[in-house]
């Protein structure tokens, strides 16, 4: 299943950008979806994640107090809010999804557990 983020884009630090990641074709409720960036040069890190019932967020400590995700259940969509931009924070973003949530809390980060990715949404902050 193929996931479609937008939202990317060019922005000044200290300003804010919100990412979306639409998920046609599954269920909401059976998924828990991650954001993942991967900025130039380095690995792919797990910024933030929600859970399958959309209830409980986690955040890495980079992002912890400026990033916050939600889902919309009837638009099938789940946000990245991110404020306070740094320039730290460009990177290409991608969302993921996973059936699995098995200890979901402790393994959110790993890639490998996410089973259909987006196409990834550019996000530049300039200083």
């Amino acid at each position: 299943v193929q996931l479609v983020e937008s939202g990317g884009g060019l922005v000044q630090a200290g300003g804010s950008l919100r990412l979306s990641c639409a998920t046609p074709g599954f269920t909401f409720h059976d998924h828990a979806i991650g954001w993942f960036r991967r900025a130039p040069g380095k690995d792919l890190e797990g910024v933030s994640a929600i859970n399958n019932n959309g209830e409980i967020e986690y955040h890495s400590d980079s992002v912890k107090g400026r990033f916050t995700i939600s889902s919309d259940m009837a638009k099938k969509t789940v946000y990245l809010q991110m404020r306070r931009l740094t320039s730290d924070d460009t990177a290409v973003y991608y969302c993921g999804s996973r059936g699995d949530m098995w200890r979901f809390s402790t393994t959110w980060r790993r890639t490998d557990s996410y089973t259909s990715w987006g196409q990834g949404a550019q996000v530049i902050v300039s200083s």
